[in-house]
């Protein structure tokens, strides 16, 4: 908790998670030709994907470069899993999961329109019943307290315009003993074909994230391009 002084000598205090300390907590700055100029930890954010890509999202090479099946197999989905997909974007992950958590439910979370209805559509086309589809907002999942088992988001977190609020949400939502699947393309490898600023370390997603009050359970490393951290609440 921080001590500032407002005009004259009144001190007030600004408390970690207050839009003040959201305000300080952001930097603005020229940086990657196809970053935000919004920097977090030393991080600039990233632009978000519209929903013009969401042809790359159903791209058919996707399971050959991304082992989307072993992804799944990382999570270790049960029968009556709640899970949350956050920037599900056209539902690639949700309608895997949705069979493997039959007795459970998957919240599909994004923020933009198109690709909400895009869900709904294959929802229906599908016959799967135990997907719902939630708006979410720039600063929240609109997801109930304390209401989900597993929560994915899959080359989504370096997007969000404001992360410190968004794993807040994130936060409230995960129950006690669940845990956080952040699925990143990595940095650390040049190799990688994706742009920078669409990568993240490591290094970076666990500074980020323990400022948050989670901790790296492990770092499954048998993804082709991409890491995946399972993130668990700090004790």
């Amino acid at each position: 908790m921080k001590l500032r002084f407002a005009m004259g000598l009144a001190l007030f205090l600004v408390v970690p998670g207050s839009a003040l300390w959201a305000q300080e907590t952001y930097t603005f700055k020229e940086g990657d030709r196809y970053g935000s100029g919004k920097w977090y930890m030393g991080r600039e954010i990233a632009h978000v994907m519209g929903f013009a890509g969401v042809d790359w999202l159903e791209r058919p090479e996707r399971e050959r470069e991304e082992n989307t099946a072993m992804l799944l197999m990382n999570m270790g989905i049960q029968p009556d899993d709640t899970i949350a997909d956050i920037g599900a974007g056209s539902g690639y992950h949700v309608f895997k999961m949705a069979p493997k958590a039959h007795q459970g439910l998957v919240y599909a979370v994004d923020i933009q329109d198109e690709m909400l209805e895009t869900m709904r559509r294959s929802r229906q086309r599908k016959r799967i019943s135990n997907v719902k589809v939630v708006k979410g907002g720039e600063q929240t999942v609109n997801l109930p307290e304390n209401s989900v088992d597993k929560i994915l988001m899959v080359d989504v977190y370096h997007e969000f315009s404001y992360p410190v609020e968004m794993i807040a949400s994130i936060k409230n939502a995960l129950r006690s003993d669940g845990k956080l699947y952040l699925i990143e393309y990595r940095k650390e490898n040049p190799r990688v074909p994706i742009k920078e600023v669409h990568k993240m370390s490591e290094a970076q997603a666990v500074k980020e994230m323990e400022a948050a009050g989670f901790r790296l359970e492990r770092n499954i490393n048998n993804l082709p391009w991409q890491h995946c951290m399972v993130f668990v609440l700090a004790k």
